[in-house]
């Protein structure tokens, strides 16, 4: 019993480390966005409307996989069945959700963010806009499923960012990239009389099977 509630503690202060990150990294402002971590049946979750700053270690919130509180008197976030569905569907054990202001930019502008980089590849493939629907509502929280079909990431129409992954780590650099590219494309979309090259599918399909295998092999 012990052991599991230090693997609990210990999993809480890597969630609240990364949703501070996400401030640090300007990619929220205030208490938007939020961060959870699955550890077995229980979903540990940020709650909702504390800035990241005054997060404790008795603070700790979690659900179990129907949503109903385990752990802590904090109300979980708002978008929690948004976290729900993307467990009960995948094989997320950590999101990051976000409303960085680029990908929030693109998000306005497109359905699908055009290939600007290879490393939409490291997301699954291209990276979809899950249309607009209210926040905290299983709407939106299906809307963003079939975005995901395929994807370790999406776009929120008018809202923000949704990444997952096997750890913290691992969903936050999604984010960050999926932010980079979408700065990119903006920053690349604005020149006047010029338009940006775009990969191709296969193209970026190619660099994701390469990225797979990137990095120090055991």
């Amino acid at each position: 019993m012990g052991e599991h509630l230090s693997q609990e503690r210990q999993a809480w202060a890597a969630l609240v480390a990364t949703a501070r990150r996400t401030v640090t990294d300007g990619l929220v402002v205030g208490t938007s966005g939020n961060v959870s971590v699955r550890l077995g049946d229980t979903v540990l979750v940020t709650p909702s409307g504390v800035p990241y700053d005054r997060l404790t270690p008795d603070d700790i919130t979690g659900v179990d996989l129907t949503g109903r509180q385990v752990l802590g008197t904090l109300a979980p976030t708002s978008e929690l069945p948004l976290h729900l569905a993307v467990y009960g569907h995948t094989d997320a054990r950590a999101i990051v959700h976000t409303h960085a202001v680029h990908a929030t930019a693109v998000s306005t502008l497109v359905t699908e963010l055009p290939t600007i980089h290879y490393m939409a590849g490291a997301l699954g493939g291209p990276v979809r806009v899950a249309p607009y629907a209210t926040y905290g509502t299983e709407e939106l929280a299906g809307n963003a499923l079939r975005a995901l079909a395929d994807r370790t990431g999406c776009l929120l129409q008018n809202h923000g960012t949704l990444t997952h992954g096997t750890t913290l780590d691992q969903a936050y650099d999604r984010t960050a990239q999926l932010e980079w590219m979408c700065h990119l494309w903006l920053t690349a979309s604005s020149v006047p009389g010029r338009t940006p090259t775009l990969l191709t599918r296969a193209q970026v399909a190619e660099a994701g099977d390469r990225l797979r295998g990137y990095g120090q092999q055991a």
